[in-house]
């Protein structure tokens, strides 16, 4: 493991020179991310003005909410999704091979390799604005929520991850996989809401379908509702059986993949 987090720590300083190089586009990134978060909570801002509650989450609770979502998604975009998006080229061109041919654990090297540090702003914007919401909020200290909180955060970081290598993981059967990122967009869409909003309504069986059967919705839900709201022993360690059955059936998966996979050579 320690082999494996300095590996990481050169990936991390490497990708970051390289970021640093263009200076001028690595500001525009981060101010774009910036930009985007002021819309969503100015948007937000417009609902609450309107309603005090939506879905049983008061402004404050919904405020940390979309912290959770901004910090989870940052970490995603950080270190996943840029790697996972060139995926595909490496299949097609057979650049795979030189990967391949390392001595370390593929997934590792073909999921981390490149950090994308301008979207690591996202990462800190989103736990400034759980901060801004506990205050608010007057939020008692609580070791065991805090502790439960990140726990269940990190296995809202797998359950992520593993949706998103199971999409790039079908880049060695369909090449070009453009339409199956669209179902990553979707997810990371209904990542942003409380499952809450689907309850009592037509779409209840879509909610539950996305807590059940595919678990999108409980990516930020479980993880914010301990801070904020009532919880229980079943969810949490349901959510903990989900990401490590979402973990190891994307491993799986990955692995036939890189099986069915013919180099450049052959």
């Amino acid at each position: 493991m320690r082999r494996y987090f300095r590996l990481l720590l050169a990936l991390g300083r490497y990708s970051l020179l390289r970021e640093l190089a263009f200076r001028t586009n690595f500001l525009a990134k981060i101010s774009v991310e910036v930009l985007w978060l002021g819309v969503l909570i100015l948007f937000y801002k417009t609902i609450f003005s309107k309603t005090p509650s939506v879905a049983d989450w008061s402004e404050t609770e919904f405020l940390f909410f979309l912290g959770c979502y901004y910090a989870l998604e940052g970490m995603i975009e950080t270190l996943f999704l840029e790697n996972a998006s060139e995926f595909a080229e490496l299949v097609r061109t057979g650049d795979l091979d030189f990967f391949l041919l390392k001595p370390i654990d593929e997934q590792f090297l073909i999921s981390c390799r490149n950090i994308d540090w301008s979207t690591a702003a996202n990462v800190v914007m989103g736990f400034v604005l759980m901060g801004i919401a506990l205050v608010q909020m007057n939020w008692v200290f609580d070791p065991v929520r805090l502790v439960l909180f990140l726990l269940m955060f990190v296995c809202g970081l797998g359950l992520a991850y593993s949706f998103l290598l199971l999409l790039t993981s079908t880049s060695v059967w369909f090449m070009r996989n453009q339409s199956l990122y669209e179902l990553w967009w979707l997810f990371t869409s209904l990542m942003r809401y409380p499952r809450e909003i689907f309850e009592n309504s037509w779409a209840f069986l879509l909610g539950r379908f996305f807590t059940l059967v595919i678990p999108v919705l409980i990516v930020v839900n479980v993880p914010a509702s301990i801070m904020v709201k009532a919880f229980d022993g079943p969810t949490l360690a349901g959510m903990f059986g989900a990401t490590l059955v979402m973990l190891c059936i994307s491993r799986r998966v990955f692995q036939a993949a890189l099986r069915r996979y013919r180099s450049a050579s052959s």
